[in-house]
């Protein structure tokens, strides 16, 4: 078996265990091919011969679990998830263990599966969805991207991390109970709809931080998206919601989720909103405010889980 290794080196907790789990696969007989980004080296450069290869492992967060998943979209080449980054929702979702000689079996042995995923178009023209933007680069997610509060906190959370690790989500959700209300126009496979909240989220996988679950209808391989809107006015009358989320973690019932949350689906959508908001995909803030425009990638992620 040939394994491209591709490890981000702003990801600060792949640390020695990623040789553990290097050395472990060596002793298998597999050929290791071990590559960095996060230099002078881009990710799609460093995937050129990636079809050469039976597997990919992507060290990192979950941005760099998109990254790599969009760089090889419909290319049925397995992407495993080595979670180095800080909330590892991919990880989470896909059932990836954190064990580093689990993690080695999973890479041999796992089953084969593909998933939706998302992507984002910042410059979308007027109420469509073109795919592939003629002036930005698109931009594939596998968790969920969002406008607004969730960006907020993603940002806020940056310099957060490397000290409170996951933490820092919530230390920055704290720090931001106000956030901008936002006017909504979206367009939801042409369906328009008007609304007004603190945040728009696209989600593919529907456990979020804290293995909260943001929607319990959600299926990362029906070909759709959820579209959740956040319609409070503050974080703090999202409290309702998250209760539910935390019910459904403990006893694996399903309340409404009506308080607090819209939540529809869509294969092609478009969100404007009045003032402008900021984004965020898989818990990377982007330099850019919508509109944007994301559709799902049916079945374009290749992903080894246990």
């Amino acid at each position: 078996m040939r394994i491209l290794s591709l490890v981000n080196l702003r990801s600060g907790q792949a640390d020695e265990g990623i040789y553990d789990y290097l050395r472990i696969l060596g002793r298998s007989d597999a050929e290791i091919v071990l590559r960095f980004v996060g230099g002078k080296h881009s990710l799609t450069s460093q995937l050129e011969d990636a079809k050469e290869f039976d597997r990919v492992v992507a060290v990192g967060g979950d941005g760099t679990v998109s990254g790599v998943c969009h760089a090889l979209r419909d290319t049925g080449v397995p992407v495993v998830v080595y979670p180095a980054g800080t909330a590892n929702l991919t990880a989470l979702n896909l059932g990836v263990p954190s064990d580093v000689v689990a993690l080695a079996d999973m890479t041999l042995h796992g089953s084969i599966r593909s998933f939706d995923m998302g992507e984002l178009d910042l410059s979308p023209e007027g109420n469509e969805v073109p795919g592939p933007s003629r002036t930005s680069r698109p931009r594939g997610f596998i968790v969920a991207a969002g406008a607004g509060f969730d960006a907020n906190i993603m940002d806020g959370a940056r310099d957060l991390k490397p000290v409170l690790g996951a933490a820092g989500y919530l230390v920055s959700a704290l720090q931001h109970l106000t956030p901008q209300v936002a006017r909504f126009r979206l367009v939801l496979d042409g369906r328009a709809v008007e609304t007004e909240g603190i945040a728009v989220l696209i989600v593919n996988f529907a456990k979020l931080q804290f293995d909260l679950s943001i929607t319990h209808r959600s299926d990362a391989a029906d070909g759709l998206l959820e579209v959740v809107v956040l319609r409070t006015r503050n974080a703090v009358e999202l409290i309702p919601a998250v209760w539910a989320m935390l019910i459904d973690r403990a006893v694996g019932s399903h309340p409404d989720r009506s308080a607090g949350l819209d939540i529809h689906q869509a294969r092609e959508i478009f969100v404007d909103a009045e003032p402008a908001l900021p984004l965020q995909f898989d818990g990377e803030v982007l330099d850019a405010t919508t509109p944007f425009a994301a559709r799902v990638l049916p079945g374009a992620a290749t992903f080894v889980v246990p």
